[in-house]
């Protein structure tokens, strides 16, 4: 939710691109979650799932590299949110 939040202060020239893009994969990490609980009895499906969520995670940390980068949000927030999704790709 806090990518969904400081997101709306991006240029409106972003919206389908950027803004778009950083808040598809970080919402798919979640929902990537969810499903894998779901498939928990079927341990292929389970791993497939995720494995799909460390995907969108690592996905959403480059987003929020450009983001960064185009000036969109601080060192501060970038370090937070940055290393928020290291920490779901450790687990």
């Amino acid at each position: 939710m806090e990518i969904f939040h400081f997101s709306k202060s991006f240029p409106k020239d972003e919206i389908f691109s950027l803004t778009s893009q950083i808040r598809n994969s970080s919402r798919s990490v979640s929902a990537n979650i969810a499903e894998a609980f779901r498939k928990r009895r079927y341990e292929k499906a389970f791993i497939s799932k995720l494995s799909d969520s460390e995907g969108e995670a690592a996905e959403t940390q480059v987003w929020l590299d450009y983001s960064l980068e185009c000036g969109y949000i601080s060192c501060s927030e970038h370090l937070k949110l940055f290393n928020d999704y290291d920490n779901i790709l450790e687990k």
